[in-house]
């Protein structure tokens, strides 16, 4: 890559030639005020490198920006798994500790990149678990305080939703993002995403790790229940609008266990109920919006049973279903390093701090 320094921004009020600068290179200036961001020139090509920590995933991908497109080098990942129970968040956070800089060294060697090559240093902002978003953003700034590279915030949410854009190229389409923590219908619109439907309690995902650690499936349990054929009882089906409610079924979904009925019909019932409640508000959205596309993002949504149906219900609404790989669907630094180069909401290393709850719609793309 060639650079050629452009303008120096530091502290003090911006004045209007250095915001229409900063606005030509899509950078994000918050509050009025940037402090020591060097804007570059970019000639020919940069390499983003991004890290994923918000949960029980620590991962990194490199991703090479050229003038023709972007193009994915690297995406490693390590995951915790507790030996019993959900996600401990101090365990998790030890996990992270101990395998970061080994997925760094195999994410280098699978890009063929040495660190002097990385442009850009990009880390999960939030939302997620503070003890393990720590050990992600600590890991960055040391990066770019080492590398003298620029450090970029991205919300985590906004890269599941970026990486699945950019493997599909789907342009407009209402949104299911499913994963351990989040179950949301999103949408954009006026350059910003809109949650127009969500969970009232649980995600899906948390109410399937319950049950599943009560009817004594392992860690991850949701995707070997899934996996279960048996017959259908009868559970509870909570749609109210556009939102959804899981508490209610994985409360009643362990009675039934508990009072004797088969925990493989229990493990059907359960997914074919929760699923057939997230087409149901999908379909609705597609209704209320007019758009003809849906794209699938999170671990939990690229559950083959969740995918079925929801191709079943956009063809008969004659719109398109977009999935992705389950590689970019879990948790992954590919994704991003892929926001990072979208929004690059540059940041100060001796000031950068996660951020434990933050939404998709906190975050306008302008």
């Amino acid at each position: 890559m060639r650079i050629e320094p452009f303008a120096i921004f530091r502290h003090g009020p911006i004045s209007q030639i250095q915001i229409e600068i900063a606005m030509y290179f899509n950078i994000n200036i918050k509050s009025g005020i940037c402090i020591n961001i060097q804007i570059m020139k970019i000639i020919h090509m940069s390499n983003y490198l991004g890290i994923e920590s918000t949960s029980h995933t620590y991962g990194i991908g490199i991703i090479e920006q050229l003038p023709a497109g972007v193009k994915i080098l690297a995406n490693e990942t390590d995951m915790y798994k507790p030996e019993k129970g959900g996600i401990h968040p101090i365990e998790a956070r030890n996990h992270h500790m101990k395998v970061r800089d080994t997925v760094l060294d195999n994410a280098l060697k699978k890009s063929g990149l040495s660190l002097d090559q990385l442009d850009f240093v990009c880390f999960s902002q939030g939302p997620g678990l503070p003890p393990c978003l720590k050990v992600g953003l600590e890991h960055a700034k040391e990066l770019s305080r080492k590398l003298k590279k620029p450090l970029i915030g991205v919300n985590h949410a906004v890269a599941h939703i970026e990486i699945g854009k950019f493997i599909t190229k789907c342009k407009d389409p209402v949104i299911v993002y499913i994963s351990g923590g989040n179950t949301q219908i999103i949408i954009e619109t006026k350059n910003k995403y809109k949650i127009c439907g969500e969970t009232l309690d649980i995600s899906l995902g948390n109410a399937g790790d319950v049950v599943a650690r009560e009817l004594g499936y392992s860690y991850p349990g949701s995707y070997y229940m899934e996996k279960e054929h048996g017959n259908y009882i009868e559970l509870p089906y909570v749609v109210k609008g556009m939102d959804v409610s899981f508490s209610g079924i994985a409360t009643e979904a362990v009675k039934k266990y508990k009072s004797g009925t088969k925990k493989q019909d229990i493990a059907y019932s359960f997914f074919e109920n929760v699923f057939c409640m997230i087409t149901e508000v999908t379909e609705r959205a597609l209704s209320h919006t007019g758009k003809k596309q849906v794209l699938l993002i999170g671990g939990v949504a690229s559950s083959p049973i969740l995918q079925k149906k929801m191709k079943i219900m956009c063809s008969d609404r004659e719109a398109e279903c977009f999935t992705i790989p389950r590689e970019y669907a879990s948790d992954n630094g590919a994704m991003i390093a892929v926001a990072g180069i979208k929004y690059k909401n540059i940041l100060n290393p001796d000031e950068a701090d996660f951020m434990q709850k933050c939404r998709v719609d906190d975050l306008s793309q302008v």
